[in-house]
């Protein structure tokens, strides 16, 4: 795998191309290859709004938004969501033995830097355009800060001190040093505060394929949560959740599809009749690979409709295995799919908020919130009262709604300290140190100023 440093100075054209090669299509252009420079491409919101729709197309296809086989296959497995059935050759994810060199660890850390060069790519070519009118700009720029922002956190959570990058100069980029947890946080935070300012309320397109003010506040409201600033995620989330765009669905078969009221923000597959990456990633026999584990499976509550909606089961003989059906993959109308890779919804707003109202005293208002979406789910009011036991409730709630969606549980396993006590009976390669992933060797190699190298690796 080439390097990112060494790559990334040929990337802005690369996405140009996809834009205008690919089917995923914001708008239809046609660009010559001859005029394929910044100049041309911000020369006007056709071509500018192109290039932004090769980066989206990206973000879907791989690095820490690629769905199915990416981080939520990656860290499905490094947690106690997905059990690993090939016997030879391991999983390293599964098995707690990720070493600096593993390919996963590279291609998550390349892929999703790149995605952040061309988000840069973004931002620096409407800072430099003369033509783009006053709205387009700040569309433009708000979504390039957005995608920014949000990259660089799902980063940190895996990784820990990171570079934060924020142009595409090459060479600066090939000296960048690693930032403190607190640095980056604030980075992200200021990104997206630009961005919330920045950006509409009303969608740019009617299938909320690419994020509004709301989207930029619902990943505000996680940044806040996990740095700890649980007033500013209460008003954050509670914005969301008081838009009347998003209602959660009383029908949970069609929370996932791509006219769900409770969306917020997602990705079309690279063809109208193509199904999403995560229904190509689903168990439909006996598995080979992957299948979800039985604690989580025996997590669920009796009459819980997300088991009866999101779960299938493959039963050979006296064994039954049970794997993520939250995408259909056959859900298709004329030849259509009706589902897209849903990135943001409603649910997460409701359970940031429940966090941290119960973070900051106000046990009721937590409550409150944590049965919005049990109820949703079919399931009475939860019995906890103590802060405690609505934590408790409360983690609970997050992993059966979210399972195998973007490494959630690990990030609220790390976020509220449990990961040691959760992982460590479960998996025998658990290891405290396993909090974080390993910073790719080739990077420490490219770019000493990377090093020291997390501990534990």
């Amino acid at each position: 795998m080439k390097n990112i440093y060494t790559t990334i100075k040929y990337l802005l054209i690369a996405v140009l191309v996809f834009s205008i090669s690919a089917c995923d299509k914001f708008v239809e252009v046609e660009l010559p290859n001859s005029q394929l420079t910044s100049v041309a491409v911000f020369d006007n919101m056709t071509t500018a709004n192109a290039a932004l729709a090769g980066v989206y197309a990206k973000l879907r296809n791989d690095g820490v938004l690629k769905g199915g086989s990416g981080i939520s296959y990656y860290l499905g497995l490094y947690t106690d969501e997905l059990d690993y059935y090939q016997l030879s050759p391991t999983n390293q994810f599964y098995t707690n033995t990720l070493v600096a060199s593993d390919l996963g660890v590279s291609d998550i850390w390349v892929q999703t830097y790149s995605h952040i060069y061309a988000a840069n790519a973004i931002v620096e070519g409407v800072a430099n355009s003369v033509n783009l009118p006053e709205a387009g700009r700040k569309q433009l720029r708000g979504e390039g800060l957005f995608i920014r922002g949000l990259l660089h956190l799902n980063l940190l959570n895996i990784y820990g001190e990171i570079p934060y990058i924020t142009t595409t100069d090459y060479l600066e980029n090939t000296k960048v040093k690693r930032m403190s947890e607190d640095a980056v946080y604030n980075a992200v935070i200021g990104d997206l505060k630009e961005a919330s300012d920045l950006l509409p309320e009303a969608y740019v397109t009617a299938e909320r394929v690419r994020p509004n003010r709301s989207a930029v506040l619902a990943v505000l409201a996680r940044a806040y949560l996990y740095h700890k600033q649980y007033a500013n995620a209460l008003t954050a989330a509670s914005a969301v959740i008081g838009n009347p765009l998003f209602v959660l669905e009383s029908d949970l078969s069609k929370t996932f599809l791509k006219g769900s009221t409770s969306t917020i923000w997602q990705f079309m597959p690279n063809l109208s009749t193509s199904y999403t990456r995560e229904s190509e990633a689903i168990l439909t026999g006996r598995p080979s690979l992957v299948a979800l584990r039985p604690e989580l499976i025996n997590s669920f509550e009796a009459g819980d409709k997300r088991k009866s909606n999101w779960i299938g089961s493959y039963t050979l003989g006296a064994e039954t295995w049970y794997y993520n059906y939250k995408y259909k993959h056959n859900s298709k109308v004329g030849g259509n799919t009706t589902e897209y890779s849903i990135i943001l919804r409603l649910a997460e707003q409701y359970l940031i908020r429940a966090e941290a109202k119960l973070m900051t005293g106000d046990l009721a208002g937590a409550k409150d919130d944590i049965n919005v979406i049990r109820r949703t789910a079919g399931l009475n009011n939860t019995s906890a009262i103590t802060a405690d036991e609505l934590l408790t409730e409360l983690i609970k709630q997050r992993r059966l709604e979210l399972f195998t969606e973007f490494g959630h549980r690990f990030f609220d396993l790390k976020r509220t300290g449990r990961l040691d006590s959760e992982l460590k009976p479960k998996k025998q390669g658990w290891d405290t140190n396993d909090r974080l992933w390993p910073i790719p060797q080739k990077e420490l190699l490219a770019n000493p100023n990377l090093n020291p190298q997390n501990p534990g690796y």
